[in-house]
Order: structure tokens, then C-alpha cells, then sequence
């Protein structure tokens, strides 16, 4: 499951948040985040070995298909939830979106969204939304990629 980066068909909600903060920079950058963001693109997409974890603690009963092909149905509706939240500032909201982000993606494998999502927590606890907002489309764009590959490479296979 590290493969590289499927494409993507169809509008997506990465289109819904501007192109622009992908590598952003354009502040200064006293937390490390762009040096993180850096470090966050070279890990995989999905860790395989995670999933057949949680099938193994779950012993083979079919809950780890299930919770990942929720996951990936309810991509949508947590982006848009994350996204209006940093969008409007709203520090409760957003922490819990990203929060809720950042574990959901860990336990299926999702390890680069994951990360990209504890680096977002740090700006929104630091009260950083402009640095926050320009992470989104980052965000945005790997979570689809994250969904995709989640889809292509277990949840047909196993499901």
C-alpha cells in the first residue's frame, strides 16, 4: 500500500480551497511547520502494516474493512467540517475537527494525513489560522489521495 499517489477524477473538495497554500511559505516560519510539511510528504499514504494490525486486534471479524470504508465515506463531510471551521477560526471546532482528523487517520493507516493533521492542530492551539488556512489545501489534496489509495488497494480487495 506505498504506492505512489493515484490520480484524481472529478471535482473533489480539495478544489474548494485555493491551490495556493500547498508548500506555502510565505510567512515566516518560526514553529518549523514548512520543514515539517517537508518531513509529513515522504511518508506513505496508507501504512499497510496498520490495517493488518487493526485487523489482528479485531481478530479478522471484518471491523477494520468496515471502520476504513467509513472512513473514507465520511472524507468528505470531515474535510468540510475541518475547512469551515479554520476558514471562520472557530479554535473549538477546528481542534476538534482536526483532532478527530488526526486519530480517524492514524488508526486506518493514513499516516501522512495524520501528520499533516497534527501539524495543523499546532498552528489552530497556537491560534495560527492564517498559516492554518493556507495548510488546507494540502490537507484537502491528501486526504483524497489517502481515501483513493485506502479504496483501490484494501477496501476492494477486502471488502
Amino acid at each position: 500500500m506505498n504506492s505512489p499517489d493515484p490520480g484524481s477524477s472529478g471535482k473533489s473538495p480539495a478544489a474548494d480551497f485555493p491551490l495556493s497554500g500547498v508548500g506555502f511559505q510565505a510567512a515566516p516560519d518560526p514553529a518549523g511547520t514548512g520543514s515539517s510539511l517537508e518531513a509529513a510528504a515522504l511518508l506513505p499514504l496508507v501504512d499497510a502494516a496498520v490495517l493488518a494490525e487493526l485487523e489482528d486486534e479485531l481478530a479478522g471479524s471484518g471491523l477494520a474493512q468496515r471502520f476504513a470504508r467509513d472512513y473514507a465515506a465520511m472524507w468528505d463531510v470531515r474535510l468540510a467540517r475541518l475547512g469551515t471551521a479554520v476558514q471562520s477560526r472557530d479554535g473549538d471546532s477546528a481542534l476538534d475537527a482536526v483532532i478527530s482528523l488526526k486519530i480517524s487517520s492514524a488508526m486506518v493507516g493514513g499516516v501522512r494525513l495524520a501528520k499533516l493533521a497534527e501539524l495543523l492542530e499546532g498552528l489552530i492551539r497556537r491560534g495560527d489560522f492564517v498559516q492554518g488556512q493556507a495548510m488546507m489545501a494540502g490537507v484537502a489534496q491528501d486526504g483524497a489521495r489517502t481515501v483513493s489509495e485506502l479504496q483501490s488497494t484494501y477496501i476492494m480487495e477486502n471488502g
